[in-house]
């Protein structure tokens, strides 16, 4: 995919691990080819094990495998199918979500759950770190089922379809800080948009990202939302529909990301002063 400054192509990840350990490596343009299913099929593999692939495998790929083709999933399934589990929990606020490994189907995220294992969700976890902990956690979950099923001491238990819950993929509207929900909903915007793509709002007519921020509770306050009701060396407090929310870290329209108190010295940010889609100050 293209990444960095020049954003020329580079391998992913796991391609790149796979070859350091001399294993074969095959990225086909079209996952229904015939050619791909037969490339495939050579190899006789045992298990076929898929991860943050994002798309809906055809039957002819799914029947491969000798044992078993599983998926690692980043939710409690049946909760959370789709394309952003991680950030759509988070965005709800959850006290925990988990990891699942499934029997791979023809549909999105139904398939039979072979193992599962909730992991806690912390307050300060933003989309990344909650990643990095919920990918150890299915690497590890992925070895245990497929040792369990290839000694016959794995089940599989097929999912309640009436409890099921989606989290489509997020859209500009989603990354959109609104000022007027409770500083936890603001929180939990920013952490599931960060480090990608950021929470937006604007200040001064420009767009501000927002990565970082912390909920400050209370009674709703009678400033207007998105506020700056506190302005220090210290921090930011923007007020919200109930109670305070300081920012942390954010990025102004053409400047590099950086603390939320350096931001506001630079640009000698004043107390009443307003974030949003429009800005101003507040009368």
């Amino acid at each position: 995919r293209p990444s960095g400054r020049g954003m020329k192509l580079q391998p992913p990840a796991l391609k790149v691990a796979a070859e350091t350990l001399d294993l074969h490596v095959v990225q086909p343009n079209r996952i229904r080819s015939t050619r791909f299913r037969n490339t495939l099929a050579s190899q006789r593999p045992d298990f076929l094990m898929v991860a943050a692939y994002g798309r809906i495998l055809p039957a002819g790929i799914l029947s491969i495998p000798k044992i078993a083709p599983l998926n690692v999933h980043a939710s409690l399934l049946p909760q959370y199918r789709g394309a952003a589990p991680i950030q759509r929990a988070l965005m709800d606020g959850v006290p925990e979500t988990g990891v699942t490994v499934m029997w791979m189907n023809e549909a999105m995220d139904e398939g039979d759950i072979v193992l599962q294992e909730a992991v806690p969700v912390m307050l300060s976890d933003d989309a990344g770190l909650l990643s990095e902990r919920l990918a150890a956690k299915g690497a590890e979950l992925l070895v245990q089922a497929a040792l369990g099923l290839a000694s016959g001491t794995a089940r599989r238990v097929p999912q309640d379809h009436a409890q099921a819950s989606y989290a489509p993929p997020i859209t500009p509207e989603d990354t959109v800080l609104r000022f007027d929900e409770s500083a936890f909903r603001c929180h939990n915007r920013v952490r599931a948009l960060s480090p990608r793509p950021g929470a937006v709002t604007a200040f001064r007519g420009k767009r501000l990202k927002v990565f970082e921020t912390w909920p400050l509770p209370g009674a709703a306050l009678s400033a207007l939302p998105g506020t700056v009701i506190e302005c220090s060396s210290s921090r930011v407090v923007c007020s919200t529909a109930e109670g305070g929310l300081e920012l942390r870290r954010v990025q102004l329209e053409g400047a590099r990301p950086m603390a939320a108190a350096e931001w506001a010295r630079g640009a000698r940010i004043q107390i009443g002063e307003i974030l949003g889609q429009h800005g101003g100050t507040a009368r």
